[in-house]
């Protein structure tokens, strides 16, 4: 079984723009020890005050499937371990994993440690040793080993030596600078796993490589090819610079491509929502573009590719997307065919429409995306289309007209009014209200004419609005388009959902019951374009309670 060691707390917090909290340390570390993995690196002991925090809040866990790792260097030149401060913080935090780091490349020993060749290799082998007399488990990690073991391949050769005499129990080779070739990373591994075997040091070797050169995910898999027993990686990839080998792309590949266990039985699954969760609580926007773990992995836009998949879903998937917890979707736009628009309807329950009706809404589609809407990101919108072809389908309200005034007043500032005026249940309904601006004023008075007859309105609630310029060369006459996020919060809010997530993926939304919808208006009038995104929204989620 390959060893997945993570370090997303680690080397993955070196990424511009993440700091985990103490906190958000250890509800990450829960989630890795629910995924599988065999090891968890929680920082640098004694580095900063929130790794001592989590090492103190992991000795009070019990973890199931996963051994914490601290990681530290080896003690300084021409001193000892014993009396070493880092050496000493490894051993303070009481971690049953230590994973040291040691300079492998020539450059580094001269230029960096200032120190000699030889005492670089005796303070690797003493550290090691000193750590596992203690009692730990004990990982070497060879830093810049690629670039070293070309600049000098006998002495790269050496430290590993020096590194299996102290007790490593892995060797763990990695590519800091992230610049090495797939093609140069394998016959590298396979002379270094000889050369250890020759010397009757047969320790199992590791990979920790760097995306520098977009190539971490490929040599990872070519080091696990040349028979590495353990690879290092980060969540969604996330690191230093261009960021560490992605796990989420490591696991599946070597689990469903090469036939290597990395996860407990049945843990794959998880995957997705493992990404997912941890680009939360990074407050990072999930990569949803991302191999195996994207929204977008197993999306089919194209009618050609949509129409194949409704005859063999394999067709144009090169896995079943439920093996990592995420699923197959169809994507609406002017490159649509009738399936895309059959499986829509087939999704949102709404079988008895004819090819005449969908060809209907096919056309309709490709009209408006002409005049500037995109349907890809509202699915809501694409619901009602198809709703509406129904004949028996009778909207919840019907607009007859609306206002909308913004001027500015003396003594009170910019001012915004407007009035709705709409048809429910056969009743003429005329409301008006304030705002803070047009689109909150026309909201405001739609949910005030409503209300009366549909009280669950009022759980709505305006989730995201954006508005993009798509022709600017035409000035303030240019077509703009808006888009609506809208959420509810409602334990019964379970029928005629757009966008559908697989339990593994809607898990959070499901336990507070929450639902959101997008929807998208465009024209060359602002007001008008967020009217009709809102207006559906709300006729959407009307239909959804």
């Amino acid at each position: 079984m390959i060893q997945i060691y993570d370090t997303t707390l680690r080397d993955g917090t070196q990424r511009e723009g993440i700091s985990l909290s103490g906190a958000d340390k250890i509800r990450i570390a829960r989630k890795l020890d629910e995924l599988g993995v065999a090891f968890i690196e929680g920082g640098w002991p004694g580095s900063n005050p929130k790794d001592a925090e989590f090492f103190e809040r992991a000795r009070q866990i019990e973890w199931r499937h996963a051994l914490v790792a601290a990681f530290g260097s080896t003690c300084r030149v021409k001193g000892g371990p014993e009396d070493d401060a880092n050496i000493k913080a490894l051993l303070n935090s009481q971690a049953p994993v230590c994973t040291v780091v040691g300079k492998t490349w020539t450059l580094h020993v001269t230029d960096v440690l200032r120190t000699t060749f030889d005492d670089n290799l005796r303070i690797i082998e003493q550290s090691l040793a000193y750590l596992k007399a203690q009692g730990r488990r004990v990982l070497y990690d060879a830093e810049h080993f690629f670039d070293g073991y070309k600049a000098d391949p006998a002495y790269a050769l050496e430290t590993l030596r020096a590194a299996a005499r102290g007790g490593a129990e892995t060797l763990v080779l990695c590519d800091t600078n992230g610049g090495t070739m797939p093609w140069e990373l394998g016959p590298i591994v396979r002379t270094v796993k000889n050369a250890l075997a020759a010397a009757a040091l047969p320790t199992p070797l590791g990979i920790h490589v760097h995306n520098d050169g977009e190539c971490a995910v490929a040599n990872s898999i070519v080091a696990l090819s040349e028979g590495a027993i353990q690879v290092q990686g980060t969540i969604n990839g996330y690191g230093e610079r261009c960021g560490n080998a992605n796990l989420c792309a490591i696991i599946p590949n070597a689990e469903l491509k090469m036939g290597l266990r990395c996860l407990p039985e049945g843990h794959l699954e998880r995957l997705f929502e493992v990404a997912h969760f941890v680009a939360e609580v990074a407050n990072l926007a999930p990569d949803e573009h991302a191999a195996y773990v994207g929204k977008s992995a197993f999306a089919h836009k194209g009618g050609i590719h949509v129409a194949a998949m409704r005859r063999n879903e394999t067709s144009y998937q090169h896995i079943d997307p439920a093996l990592v917890g995420n699923q197959m979707r169809v994507v609406v736009s002017e490159l649509s065919g009738r399936g895309n628009l059959v499986s829509k309807a087939e999704e949102y329950g709404l079988k008895t429409l004819s090819a005449e009706e969908v060809a209907e809404v096919l056309n309709d589609i490709k009209t408006l995306e002409a005049q500037g809407f995109s349907f890809e990101a509202a699915e809501a919108s694409v619901a009602l289309m198809l709703k509406r072809q129904q004949a028996d389908y009778t909207p919840p309200f019907e607009l007859i007209d609306f206002t909308a005034i913004v001027e500015h007043r003396q003594g009170r500032g910019m001012f915004a009014e407007a009035t709705v005026k709409v048809r429910v249940k056969g009743e003429v309904l005329h409301t008006a209200a304030e705002g803070d601006g047009p689109v909150n004023a026309l909201d405001t008075a739609l949910r005030k004419a409503l209300s009366a007859h549909y009280p669950e309105i009022n759980q709505f609630h305006l989730d995201d609005y954006k508005v993009r310029i798509l022709n600017g060369e035409a000035g303030t006459a240019a077509t703009t388009r808006v888009l609506i996020d809208t959420a509810c919060v409602d334990s019964n809010a379970v029928v005629f959902t757009a966008g559908q997530t697989s339990p593994a993926q809607n898990g959070a939304a499901e336990k507070s019951h929450i639902r959101r919808w997008s929807t998208v208006g465009a024209s060359t009038n602002i007001i008008e374009a967020s009217w009709r995104a809102l207006a559906d929204a709300v006729e959407y989620g009307l239909l959804m309670i």
